[in-house]
């Protein structure tokens, strides 16, 4: 069944991708990720010595930070704050640098939806930008249930007011196709078929799999172009 949608999109089309690194000089690593008018900046400071308290020294600790456009953070930005933190301790190394606390602070730019997974995208892309060992990145996508039973991928914030039921899959990238050369790899490790975070209010939720994803082939194809691409512009500024 064909779904009409107000920005004239089909069910499994993605708004516009945008992002850029090296975009904060202060930190030590950034990014900006756009998904149509969802932006989220993200900013890496550390690793810095030292873990918080609970945390295991013998491991790098990852802290995150949530920033909201407007006012104070409440409990849905606590939750994004743990559900981020987990999703960056899975796919970073965190023995390479024990005893050691990564600080990454996301900034809601602007909210037009899919802002969880906008911020783990962009939360990623500062990692790659602050040279954190990384196993591979995370490709996150929104899929939501309308009260007929459709799907659609990708929802405006107007879309998602108007669904009955959520998913926030995030799926783990090929190294081969976009990490740099050079990173480091861990072997064995099922990379590409796994999933790696999985936040659902959904009863299909095979389905929703399904369709997340064969969208995180597309995101996966973008990030690869988009690092290639700064990485050709960073050897001729060089």
């Amino acid at each position: 069944m064909e779904v009409d949608r107000e920005d004239g999109r089909s069910q499994n089309q993605l708004r516009p991708l945008a992002c850029s690194r090296n975009i904060l000089h202060r930190a030590h690593g950034s990014a900006s990720w756009s998904q149509g008018d969802t932006k989220v900046l993200a900013a890496v400071y550390g690793p810095k010595a030292g873990t918080k308290k609970n945390e295991n020294p013998e491991k790098a600790c990852i802290e995150v930070i949530w920033k909201p456009k407007t006012g104070q953070i409440g409990k849905p930005e606590k939750e994004y704050e743990m559900i981020l933190k987990r999703t960056l301790e899975s796919v970073c190394i965190l023995t390479v640098n024990p005893n050691t606390t990564t600080s990454i602070i996301v900034q809601v730019v602007n909210d037009d939806g899919a802002l969880l997974p906008s911020a783990i995208n962009a939360a990623c892309m500062a990692l790659v930008d602050a040279g954190i060992p990384m196993k591979h990145l995370a490709v996150a996508i929104c899929c939501c249930v309308a009260k007929s039973g459709y799907v659609i991928l990708d929802p405006t914030k107007l879309e998602e007011q108007k669904m009955k039921a959520f998913a926030y899959l995030v799926f783990p990238n090929s190294v081969h196709s976009v990490l740099p050369e050079g990173s480091l790899r861990v072997e064995g490790e099922p990379i590409e078929n796994g999933i790696i975070t999985s936040v659902t209010h959904v009863d299909d939720y095979f389905y929703c799999l399904e369709r997340g994803r064969a969208a995180s082939v597309k995101l996966s194809d973008f990030l690869r172009r988009n690092l290639q691409q700064q990485s050709t512009d960073s050897s001729k500024a060089g």
